[in-house]
């Protein structure tokens, strides 16, 4: 099955409310090392948005998902703190245990890539698009997304050409992260697929594992993702990836890695094993040999990589342009071999078109860039058309999230703002509003209790 029509849609996340610096993510480089610093939840919702209009004025189909309720009351109640009301709770649990509150207040959410696992239609068997919400059962903070992310994006995705899967059970058997583990190759976006799903851990092979920081994704994870969205076996690819990049600060696929269509941008120690890797896609690649751009070590050293964020990038395929375009942080200008190597990329590689740089500053010192703010969606013309949801970006809709963020977030967060029980107050009352803006019904807690 084929749709000429069909294309990519980038959702990303709006940054929340309670964006701040508390260096939740052990083995992400970036998040420890800002952990305590003042953050602008201002300032990193309208980068993110300014990134969002940018892409779709060139001609992207690009796409918007909520933040979620922070602080998270019903995690707080369900850890046994209890008090007269929400105000009092968090004035206890700020006093008792604040590093508790920090996690409940954490603004994640932000990084959708880590949402869900999207199959398009044209992989399945069934023909029908599969998502499953991601566990995010390796970081506390990230685990309590699953509820709220579910019904966002069943509320978007609501119509019979989507099956939604519930996560996967919890604990460190499956643990799950998502799309940042998962790359789609394809012709053009409607055509049938190959979709490689990148591990950390095994139990099944005695194979090497990191020293320093956790693996996050498993493979049995990404096997019963790939069973649950009925993939073909010969059109699925699974690689493990490098442990000594994972100790670098490589928590993600997605720190080292990206594809696009029939291109695929890596590091050359990003996988185990590479060159089966490369066996195993071309054979799942219809027979056909996919195009590989592969960064040396010599040119780019894993510690630039993940300092730049270089592969942290969305590759993007822009009507009338010949070649693939690579959209990276402002960081890379700031890393000096990384920006060479760019420049070198833009003037003599076939592949590449050219190289846009966007400020995402405030989303990279928490640890994540162009990629974690994103997750890809193809759809077809029919199943855009359904969507009820007003989620699609629009001039009228960037006016209105801006106005929207404008009026509602804080210029400045400092840890200790997150025992301020107006903040609690606020993101309510905002999320109240952009629920009504996006035309998504109840999703959070709060509109539901």
């Amino acid at each position: 099955m084929s749709d000429a029509t069909s294309c990519e849609v980038n959702f990303d996340g709006i940054v929340g409310l309670s964006h701040n610096y508390s260096g939740l993510s052990y083995g992400n480089v970036a998040s420890s090392a800002h952990g305590g610093l003042i953050s602008s939840p201002r300032a990193a919702a309208l980068q993110g948005l300014e990134k969002m209009m940018e892409l779709h004025r060139l001609g992207l189909k690009q796409a918007v998902l909520p933040p979620q309720e922070r602080p998270h009351i019903p995690t707080l109640r369900s850890l046994g703190f209890s008090a007269e009301d929400d105000i009092g709770l968090i004035a206890k649990v700020a006093k008792t245990a604040p590093e508790i509150l920090a996690s409940v207040c954490s603004a994640s959410s932000m990084w959708v890539a880590n949402a869900a696992t999207v199959s398009p239609s044209f992989d399945t068997s069934d023909g029908k698009t599969h998502i499953t919400p991601a566990n995010l059962t390796s970081m506390f903070h990230r685990s309590i997304e699953i509820d709220t992310t579910s019904r966002v994006l069943r509320s978007i995705f609501s119509d019979q050409s989507y099956v939604h899967h519930k996560a996967l059970p919890s604990g460190p058997l499956f643990a799950d992260e998502g799309a940042a583990n998962h790359t789609r190759f394809c012709n053009n976006y409607g055509d049938e697929g190959a979709e490689l799903f990148v591990y950390g851990s095994s139990r099944k092979y005695n194979s090497r594992k990191p020293l320093k920081f956790p693996a996050r994704q498993t493979l049995d994870s990404c096997e019963a993702i790939a069973r649950s969205h009925c993939l073909l076996e010969n059109k699925t690819v699974y690689a493990q990836q490098n442990p000594a990049a994972i100790d670098a600060g490589v928590f993600h696929n997605d720190v080292i890695a990206v594809g696009n269509q029939s291109l695929l941008f890596f590091h050359e120690e990003a996988f185990l094993d590479k060159s089966k890797l490369k066996e195993d896609l071309n054979s799942a690649f219809f027979g056909k040999e996919l195009s590989y751009i592969e960064v040396p070590s010599s040119k780019v050293s894993l510690e630039n990589a993940v300092s730049s964020y270089l592969f942290n990038s969305q590759l993007v395929s822009i009507p009338g342009s010949q070649g693939t375009s690579i959209v990276v942080p402002a960081e890379c200008k700031e890393v000096e071999p990384v920006y060479n190597y760019l420049t070198e990329l833009e003037s003599a590689h076939e592949e590449i078109d050219r190289v846009i740089y966007f400020d995402l500053r405030q989303s990279m010192n928490n640890g994540g860039g162009p990629a974690c703010l994103r997750l890809r969606v193809v759809m077809s013309e029919e199943q855009i058309t359904n969507c009820k949801a007003r989620v699609f970006l629009s001039d009228a809709l960037y006016r209105d999230l801006k106005k929207w963020i404008e009026a509602n977030y804080r210029t400045r967060l400092a840890p200790e703002d997150l025992a301020d029980p107006a903040l609690l107050n606020e993101c309510r009352q905002a999320l109240d509003q952009l629920t009504t803006i996006l035309k998504l019904g109840p999703v959070y807690d709060f509109q539901l209790n």
